[in-house]
């Protein structure tokens, strides 16, 4: 097995636009390996096929990394709390995971500082075995520094495999209110350790996802697409775009639909129960006075009902989460009133003098995790580790995975593919391993390196605009600047994060199809509540130029804008003209 630096990377043209594809799928009509789910796992089980050199095609139903995978917490971290579980195996394969993707995705993974404050000593430590053996919380019992202390030394030895990040550290209550004077003045420690955040999930499950396209020409992904039935003439497809519905044959087909694999199953006429995923919600604030307490760390803590919270600042704006509710998989998942009333009481309860209204709430999201059937298991102690469910469906073999996390998407997606080319008698070529992903392949991390990338690669473009670029695709931005230059291109008159040339790269290169895929999951316009009235109709206009909107899909599309964002994200679209 040979280890490889990266896919190649074509000049732009060879990628083939969404609709283009589509239409070459049907006419194909088969393909070697069909992946159901636009997710990370699906993505990243895409790109490892496609550099073993498989006929692979990766369809979703909505936009990528459009479901859990987008609603994540995003964070990249071991799972310290998953030892309380016994869940040794994925603790030490996330631990070896995030040291990887550290030094593989540097553009999107960055280190987080956590510090997890404590407010007693030997609290827990009679509760924890009996949480351990049955799996059921009972009445809160606060877990104390002994018990903390003795999971984040287990934590360290095994954070030293696949890499090094610094050890954590204990301080008393003095040294803790000197460093973060807001939290509660009773705190008697505080914990500080290294974990990863990824401030783009979005976009890096996009950089793994062109990964796979440029590694095989023949590989093909497309969204908006789904898997509604099957038949003699294989798996059924309905193009959600059109309406249009057509037959694909595959040697292979992997379910990675997450949360919804045993309705994807039920389509595919395999109905499973292996499912039983619970809804995760987070708010987003502006905050000034809750981001200065945090002092650019990542709060780590037990709520008062025994939950794990988490309090952390993603560039000027809060990230508060998060919950694990049992929840009604027919119903979108939405963060709601109730869930918002707890995350404030979760502030107040390690910051007492933060006071946070429904004011400083810019964005809200919430996602179905995708854990296995659990029963009468308490929520907080369903294993995040996956499972690979093997069945037939179209007369042909069908793998279905169950779980999953962020964290180890790469070490899961090679498991997920040795499966499948077991299947077809092929052997692996390519490991992913020690592979660079996307724009983190050469990708500058120091003041003066950046300084000299940007000025080396940005085609001329002023050097403020090289770097928004570099920040959103990693060093794919020396490509995407090149492709700016080389047509007429014009700021939008509503934000300065996107430009009319940029909006047209992401139709062609990254499947745009609606205003949301641009403002949710291509920037970070929604989340930092940066979205008003005139940006969505100044989207809509250009949107509609490069994708041949009549004026009633015009209208719509904003129209179906500015619902999502009020019913999923609690986002009201003001106009900024009073």
């Amino acid at each position: 097995m040979r280890n490889s630096t990266g896919p190649t990377t074509p000049s732009v043209e060879q990628n083939r636009p969404l609709r283009d594809s589509v239409q070459q799928l049907k006419q194909a009509g088969r393909t070697s390996v069909l992946i159901i789910g636009g997710g990370i796992n699906g993505v990243g089980t895409f790109r490892d096929l496609s550099l073993q050199g498989i006929d692979v095609t990766l369809i979703e139903r909505g936009d990528y990394c459009q479901g859990a995978s987008g609603a994540s917490s995003h964070m990249i971290h071991g799972g310290i709390r998953y030892l309380e579980n016994g869940e040794f195996r994925l603790v030490r394969e996330s631990v070896v995971e995030r040291n990887a993707l550290l030094k593989l995705a540097p553009h999107y993974v960055k280190p987080l500082q956590t510090t997890i404050p404590v407010f007693s000593t030997f609290s827990g430590i009679l509760a924890a075995p009996l949480r351990f053996l049955t799996h059921r919380q009972g009445a809160p019992r606060e877990r104390g520094a002994v018990l903390i202390k003795a999971g984040l030394t287990l934590y360290d030895a095994f954070s030293r495999a696949g890499g090094t990040v610094p050890r954590h550290k204990f301080i008393g209550r003095k040294a803790s209110l000197a460093q973060l004077p807001k939290l509660r003045p009773d705190v008697k420690y505080t914990a500080t350790y290294f974990d990863a955040s990824v401030h783009n999930p979005e976009r890096l499950t996009l950089d793994v996802l062109q990964d796979g396209l440029r590694a095989n020409p023949r590989s093909r992904a497309v969204n908006y697409v789904s898997a509604v039935g099957s038949s003699d003439e294989g798996i059924v497809l309905r193009d959600e775009l059109s309406g249009e519905v057509f037959p694909v044959q595959a040697d292979v087909v992997v379910n990675a639909s997450g949360a919804w694999v045993d309705g994807t199953n039920s389509a595919l006429g395999q109905p499973s129960s292996f499912m039983g995923g619970t809804k995760g919600s987070h708010i987003v604030l502006d905050h000034p006075e809750l981001l200065a307490a945090c002092a650019g760390r990542e709060i780590f803590f037990e709520h008062s009902d025994g939950r794990i919270v988490l309090i952390y600042p993603m560039g000027d704006r809060v990230l508060v989460g998060t919950t694990d509710i049992e929840t009604d998989m027919d119903a979108a998942a939405v963060c709601t009133d109730a869930e918002i009333d707890y995350f404030f009481d979760l502030i107040h309860h390690v910051f007492p003098t933060v006071r946070a209204t429904r004011d400083s709430i810019v964005y809200t999201f919430s996602g179905v995790r995708p854990l296995p059937r659990h029963d009468d298991t308490q929520p907080g102690f369903v294993s995040r580790d996956y499972r690979i469910e093997r069945g037939t469906t179209a007369n042909r073999p069908m793998l279905s995975l169950v779980g999953g996390k962020w964290t180890t998407f790469r070490a899961l997606s090679e498991h997920l593919a040795d499966e499948v080319l077991g299947l077809l008698q092929r052997s692996r070529t390519v490991s992913t391993a020690a592979m660079p992903i996307g724009g983190g392949m050469g990708f500058p991390q120091q003041p003066r390196d950046i300084a000299a990338w940007t000025e080396a690669n940005g085609a001329g473009l002023p050097a403020e605009r090289v770097r928004l670029l570099l920040e959103r695709y990693g060093t794919r931005a020396a490509e995407v600047a090149a492709f700016i230059v080389d047509g007429e291109d014009r700021p939008l008159q509503t934000t300065r994060e996107v430009s009319t040339r940029e909006l047209e790269y992401m139709v062609l290169q990254e499947q745009v199809q609606h205003i949301s895929d641009v403002i949710i999951r291509r920037t970070a316009l929604a989340f930092n509540g940066l979205v008003s009235a005139e940006l969505i109709d100044e989207i809509a206009d250009i949107l509609g130029t490069y994708l041949d909107w009549t004026a009633a899909e015009r209208k719509g599309e904003i129209e179906d804008t500015r619902r999502l964002l009020q019913e999923q994200h609690k986002v009201s679209v003001h106009s900024l003209v009073a």
